[in-house]
């Protein structure tokens, strides 16, 4: 599907979400990718084959130091 000189991550790949965008409609909450996947502003995916996935991000919060 990706016809860039370095080609985006495909659909299978835990990068999928770093594919270029290929259409964004930012009213609505969601970009589709390059390789074919939806990705929803709350960070869950929507796959070419219909698969949903949800947030699968890991956020880490930073450290608090003490002085």
């Amino acid at each position: 599907m990706c016809h860039h000189v370095s080609p985006c991550p495909d659909a299978t790949s835990e990068a999928r979400d770093l594919a270029a965008v290929v259409s964004s409609h930012p009213e609505q909450g969601w970009r589709l990718l390059c390789n074919g996947v939806v990705l929803f502003d709350d960070d869950g995916e929507l796959l070419p084959d219909g698969q949903a996935v949800p947030d699968h991000h890991v956020w880490l919060a930073p450290e608090l130091v003490e002085a």
